[in-house]
C-alpha cells in the first residue's frame, strides 16, 4: 500500500510517500520559518497561505523522487490537528479533493499520534509497549503507549510546554527567531568550554509526586537574572546554559520516573526538543543505569514533517478498526485535539 503524507499543521509544509513494504520512498519540506522571522512568531493567515501555494508543488516534487504519480497510491493521509485552523484546512481540502478524484481512501491523522510514531521509522524501532515523551511545540506531555491508538496520559505541562519555554526565554536574550534551536545551539558552546554552574535556575515540579510539568516559572527566573546582571555575550551564553540544564533536567527526570511507574523499559522521545543535543545524552545515560533504553526519530524527523503523517496513516489503514474514523468525501479538522480521543467529537 502507498501512503501519501500530508502535513501542514503550522509553518511547515511536509509531503511524503510511505510503502507498507518498502518503507519511506520519499519526503520533502518547506519551512516558512524565514517568513515568520521578519514578525518574531507564526503568523498564521501568512501561514495558510503559504501552505496553498507548496502543497501541490511539493507532491509533485516527492512523486518525482520516488518515480511514481498520482495513479500509483492507494490511500491519502493528512494531519487533520492540532495546529492552526487555516493551515489544517489546507491539507485536509487538498487530501480530500484528491481522494475523491482518484477514489482512494482519505485519513486524518493526529499530529502528535505522526510524532509519537516517528523513531518507528528508524532502526532500531521500539515495540509496544512504550513510554513516549512528546516535546512538540506547543506540547509537553508523558504517555504511555499500549499499542497503535492505546494512549494513556501520564503527565502534561500546566503552563508553557518546554518548546515555548525555549522560544520565549530565547527572545529575551535577543537570539531572534526560531529562538529555540538558537539558543541550544548556544548553551552547548558555553557547555564545551566548561562553563557550566556559572548560574543555576529552579527545577519546576521535579519534586511534585507526579508527573506533570512546568515551564512558565524559568521564564521569570531568567528575567530575573537578567536583571540583575550586565548583558554581555558571556552572560547571555551562561544563562542559555543554565536555562537548558533546568529543562533537561526536568524532562529526564519525570521520564526516568514515569518508566518506574508503568514498569517499562522503552522511551520514545518525539518532537522538537528531541532534537536537543543534551536532552539525547543525559536521557539516554540515565536510562542506561536503570536498564531501561531510549529510541528517537532521525533528526529530520523530529520537526513537523509528512513522513510521520504518511507513516502514521499507513499504520491505521492496516488496522480495521482504527482507520474508519470518517466518510473519505467530508473533511474536518481540530485545531484542539486531545490524543487520547481516537474518534472525532460530534461538533468537530
Amino acid at each position: 500500500m502507498l501512503v501519501l503524507g500530508i502535513e501542514t499543521s503550522c509553518d511547515e509544509t511536509g509531503i511524503a510517500l510511505y510503502h507498507t513494504e518498502r518503507g519511506l520512498l520519499s519526503h520533502a519540506l518547506y519551512s516558512q520559518t524565514a517568513m515568520h522571522g521578519e514578525y518574531g512568531g507564526v503568523v498564521p493567515e501568512l501561514a495558510s497561505r503559504d501552505h496553498i501555494r507548496r502543497v501541490l508543488p511539493l507532491i509533485r516534487q516527492a512523486l518525482a523522487a520516488a518515480s511514481l504519480d498520482l495513479r500509483n497510491l492507494d490511500a491519502i493521509a493528512y494531519t487533520r490537528g492540532p495546529g492552526l485552523a487555516g493551515a489544517l484546512l489546507v491539507g485536509a481540502s487538498i487530501a480530500t479533493a484528491l481522494g475523491f478524484a482518484l477514489k482512494i481512501p482519505v485519513l486524518g491523522i493526529h499530529h502528535l499520534e505522526g510524532h509519537l510514531l516517528s523513531p518507528l521509522l528508524s532502526t532500531p524501532a521500539p515495540d509496544f509497549p512504550f513510554v513516549a515523551l512528546l516535546v512538540s511545540g506547543g506540547h509537553t506531555q508523558l504517555m504511555e503507549v499500549s499499542g497503535l491508538g492505546q494512549y494513556t496520559l501520564l503527565g502534561e505541562t500546566v503552563d508553557d510546554a518546554a518548546g515555548e519555554a525555549f522560544d520565549k526565554t530565547a527572545k529575551l536574550l535577543g537570539l531572534g527567531y526560531p529562538g529555540g534551536p538558537a539558543l541550544s545551539k548556544l548553551a552547548d558552546e558555553f557547555s564545551s568550554s566548561g562553563q557550566q554552574g556559572q548560574y543555576r535556575l529552579p527545577r519546576p515540579m521535579l519534586h511534585s509526586g507526579d508527573l506533570n510539568f512546568s515551564f512558565s516559572g524559568l521564564k521569570t527566573a531568567v528575567l530575573t537574572l537578567i536583571n540583575k546582571h550586565e548583558i554581555t555575550e558571556q552572560t547571555t551564553g551562561r544563562i542559555a546554559l543554565a536555562f537548558q540544564e533546568a529543562v533537561v533536567d526536568v524532562l529526564t527526570e519525570k521520564s526516568l520516573a514515569a518508566l518506574v511507574k508503568t514498569g517499562l523499559t522503552q522511551l520514545v522521545v518525539a518532537g522538537g526538543v528531541g532534537a536537543n543535543r543534551q536532552l539525547r545524552k543525559k536521557l539516554c545515560h540515565k536510562a542506561e543505569k536503570i536498564g531501561a533504553k531510549v529510541f528517537f526519530p532521525e533528526l529530520e524527523f523530529c520537526t513537523d514533517n509528512g513522513a510521520m503523517i504518511a507513516f502514521a496513516g499507513a499504520m491505521r489503514l492496516q488496522s480495521p478498526a482504527l482507520r474508519d474514523w470518517e466518510p473519505a468525501d467530508i473533511f474536518t479538522i481540530r485545531a484542539r485535539w486531545d490524543l487520547e480521543v481516537q474518534k472525532m467529537p460530534p461538533d468537530a
